[in-house]
């Protein structure tokens, strides 16, 4: 399922025209990415978590030559999915 698919299907399930599923969306998502950047975790019951995870530096290695490197550490976002989401699968 892509974005337009997804907007479509709220829009239908919330009896929204798909204007207003897309405005709900994004806005959705940048809440959710203003809660990570600034450092927040995001907690939907049922539905699963939001939260930002820590990836160490280490050292890596140039597959085309070989040559090692080293691999900053990085933040990344992740989900982590709730009771109830897990049970419906």
């Amino acid at each position: 399922m892509n974005k337009s698919e997804l907007i479509e299907a709220i829009a239908q399930e919330a009896d929204l025209s798909k204007a207003s599923a897309a405005k709900a969306l994004d806005g959705m998502i940048s809440a959710v990415t203003n809660a990570l950047k600034s450092g927040d975790t995001v907690t939907l019951v049922g539905f699963g978590t939001f939260y930002v995870g820590e990836r160490a530096a280490r050292a890596g290695r140039n597959p085309k030559t070989g040559e090692p490197l080293e691999i900053k550490a990085a933040k990344t976002p992740k989900f982590r999915a709730g009771k109830a989401l897990k049970d419906a699968l």
